[in-house]
């Protein structure tokens, strides 16, 4: 599971537009988090990376639907309203990342996350890293670095929590060198008022399954691991606690690193801190340099499963996708052997787009998006492309390639595009505070104007496409209905008030139902091509076992000579 992020988890980027914003928003795409939107005042209705920009939290919320986090990359004197208004949207949690945010601005924000039933952390953090799963803020620093750093915790790791932003990153760095696996990496930032802090994260990471231990890089000041100890006293903590804490040699007064690091009136002592701890039952080291040794003794000792191979700790690179051991292949995490007979495909393909296998509902909606695809004739590009290979004599995989290969923006690429469209006019809506109704007609108006059209509306064949219907039926059976699906009616709508009726057809149909389940239209085009490949298939080999080689093929003067009209039973 990990905690605070993973792959599931809706983003928004405060300061998306900022040179900062821009950067980190860059890292946690390329990591995989899932970033929806980004606010900047005065700036809505732009884009960042593909994201769309919105002028508040609420607007985005209004538009994108709900939001588990946001991050903020906003000068530290706006962080308390910036937060506070994610935080009057219902956003969950908010990540202040800014540093020298002024105290009692930080104690607001704690009264506005308490109030709403929200939390944050920071000021002054770096964020948290759930290894192959998400990262909010900057850990890592590159999304390839984080990856060839910070290893998953599949099937389990360990959670760190550390008070200094440069070893949090370190101390993930040096367990994944060990062979350690990590869920999730939390800096809770080094402000003397912080949102989440050590004994909160702890509390996080007991209950969090995919967390065998808890390793903490502890600092001198605050009362923060003397309250860890105590919560390992009463059993509230009961996984493995290991240890270090910084700033031995420190005098009182002198600030160690952050602003929560100085010891005052004898409190927050490094010696006092040790003793707590140890006293309590945690394993404490003496040297940082310990600390890798220490963890990976715990494990061993109990047997835990955050352990690598040797085979894995020496690895090059990562995949989450599918992990082959002996007599075992798991896709996702999933036995594939468990997963056939009992998965269907359209749910096996939910999964191994997005991490996770649907409900039988949408399971049954992905089945049915990959079947309205399967073949639309033998006119379209992909089709004739196919047959026209295959008349060469070419192999199979040759042929179907070359159907693939015809498949892009002008042919399947109407799902993406459509997806897009809908997303700016629900996002129009918001913003302007329009109806859907108005903000559809606007946004035609528009793109009329531009020389552009609407696609994944009308149909060269179709004036009703007969699948569209059926997929928002399955769709509204599963309870998928929002935003892009809804702007879809909109625009359906508009065309009709202008006596020309140009209803959704099937392109657009899938592409806002994909949209509306959260998947990434960046694998929208992809899933085209894996429901046509069956059609490709059978016309290439029809071709092969028909035709002459070497015929002249004509789109559109073909006939049809198969089996007559059958209905389910």
């Amino acid at each position: 599971m990990a905690i605070l992020i993973d792959d599931t988890k809706r983003v928004l980027i405060q300061g998306i537009t900022g040179r900062e914003g821009q950067a980190r928003t860059r890292l946690m795409k390329e990591y995989g988090t899932k970033v929806v939107g980004g606010v900047t005042p005065g700036k809505g209705g732009q884009a960042v990376l593909g994201v769309p920009v919105f002028n508040t939290p609420r607007e985005a919320v209004d538009a994108l639907g709900a939001i588990d986090i946001s991050v903020l990359f906003v000068p530290a004197a706006g962080v308390k309203d910036a937060a506070i208004s994610a935080i009057d949207a219902g956003v969950g949690l908010t990540v202040l990342v800014p540093d020298r945010v002024p105290v009692w601005d930080a104690m607001e924000i704690a009264a506005a996350a308490k109030a709403n039933g929200g939390r944050f952390l920071g000021p002054n953090t770096l964020g948290a890293l759930s290894p192959g799963k998400g990262v909010i803020g900057m850990i890592g620093g590159r999304a390839e670095s984080a990856r060839a750093w910070f290893k998953p915790g599949v099937p389990a790791g360990v959670g760190i929590i550390s008070r200094s932003g440069g070893m949090a990153s370190s101390t993930g760095y040096y367990l994944g060198q060990a062979g350690v696996r990590i869920s999730t990496i939390v800096h809770i930032g080094g402000d003397a008022v912080l949102g989440l802090r050590i004994p909160e994260a702890a509390l996080l990471f007991e209950a969090d399954p995919q967390t065998e231990a808890i390793v903490v890089f502890g600092e001198i000041g605050s009362s923060q691991e003397e309250e860890l100890a105590s919560l390992i006293r009463e059993k509230r903590v009961t996984k493995p606690v290991i240890a270090y804490v910084g700033g031995k040699a420190a005098r009182e007064g002198t600030r160690f690193s952050h602003a929560g690091a100085i010891i005052e009136g004898g409190r927050g002592t490094h010696d006092g801190k040790v003793k707590a701890l140890r006293e309590a039952g945690a394993t404490v080291v003496d040297a940082f340099g310990e600390l890798p040794a220490a963890v990976v003794a715990i494990l061993s000792h109990r047997k835990g499963h955050s352990l690598m191979s040797d085979a894995e700790r020496t690895a090059q690179w990562h995949t989450a996708l599918t992990q082959i051991e002996p007599n075992r292949v798991a896709v996702r995490g999933y036995d594939i052997a468990q997963l056939m007979g009992r998965a269907s495909f359209g749910a096996a393909v939910h999964l191994i787009l997005t991490g996770e296998l649907p409900s039988a509902e949408v399971g049954r909606l992905m089945d049915a998006i990959l079947v309205a695809s399967i073949d639309h004739g033998a006119t379209p590009p992909s089709a004739l492309a196919a047959r026209t290979v295959a008349s060469t004599g070419a192999s199979l995989s040759a042929a179907v390639a070359a159907g693939i290969m015809s498949i892009n923006r002008h042919h399947g690429g109407a799902i993406e595009d459509c997806a897009k469209e809908l997303a700016k006019i629900a996002a129009r809506a918001a913003k302007d505070s329009l109806t859907l109704d108005d903000a559809a007609t606007k946004h035609l108006a528009a793109m009329k104007e531009a020389g552009d059209r609407m696609p994944g509306f009308g149909h060269r064949y179709h004036t009703k496409d007969p699948r569209t219907a059926r997929l928002f039926e399955l769709a509204q059976a599963a309870g998928v209905d929002g935003a892009h699906m809804k702007a879809a009616r909109a625009v359906e709508r508009a065309f009709a008030e202008q006596k020309k009726p140009l209803p959704i057809n099937v392109d657009g149909a899938i592409g806002a139902i994909l949209a509306d389940l959260g998947m990434s239209p960046s694998v929208f085009n992809g899933i085209f091509m894996i429901a046509r490949t069956p059609g490709l298939v059978s016309h290439v080999v029809e071709e092969q076992s028909r035709e002459k080689p070497m015929r002249r093929i004509d789109p559109v003067h073909h006939g049809y000579d198969g089996a007559p009209p059958r209905t389910l039973s």
